[in-house]
């Protein structure tokens, strides 16, 4: 459903509307230019399972803030007085730095994928059994435990009520003064 509607054909055949984004594609975000005259007429509907991706910001939520933001200085200090020669330390930052950038370009490009698809079925998973299986039961516990309750209740204001209630008027003639001895 990716097209326009044909000769003949009214809104009411189709079961959905066809998924139109706001903004290009998520390959080329800045692509707002689309087909517009195949979409004249249509009714829109926002596809949420595909969404702009950030080339710039790759981590809006900043959850990676304080754990691998790692740079040379971080890692290799010299104190004053025990330094090498100017050369090797430069050397050491621009190897340390390139080597650094390249090893993580070329394991995300090696594992990355496989580890967001080993991770999307994670969560998809946690997410199935959280809303088929941990809230339908947290439901029912709570819907079986409020019967309880109202047993417990009755019991407690039955038995205990009364039983507190005496004890409180038999020991609410007693009274305790404190003196402070010399």
């Amino acid at each position: 459903m990716t097209g326009g509607l044909k000769d003949g054909e009214t809104d009411e055949e189709f079961l959905h509307s066809p998924f139109i984004r706001k903004q290009g594609n998520i390959y080329k975000p800045n692509n707002k230019d689309m087909d517009n005259d195949s979409m004249s007429g249509m009714k829109t509907m926002q596809d949420v399972h595909t969404k702009e991706i950030d080339l710039v910001n790759r981590d809006p939520k900043h959850i990676n803030d304080d754990v691998v933001k790692v740079d040379f200085e971080d890692v290799i200090a010299e104190p004053a007085g025990t330094y090498s020669f100017d050369g090797v330390w430069k050397a050491s930052f621009t190897t340390f730095t390139v080597t650094k950038y390249w090893c993580y370009r070329l394991l995300t490009a090696l594992v990355g994928i496989p580890l967001a698809l080993v991770w999307g079925i994670f969560f998809a998973i946690l997410s199935f059994i959280h809303i088929w299986a941990v809230v339908p039961c947290v439901k029912s516990y709570l819907i079986e435990i409020h019967c309880v309750s109202r047993v417990y209740s009755i019991c407690v204001h039955t038995f205990c009520d009364p039983l507190f209630e005496a004890m409180g008027k038999c020991f609410s003639s007693i009274h305790i003064s404190t003196t402070k001895g010399v």
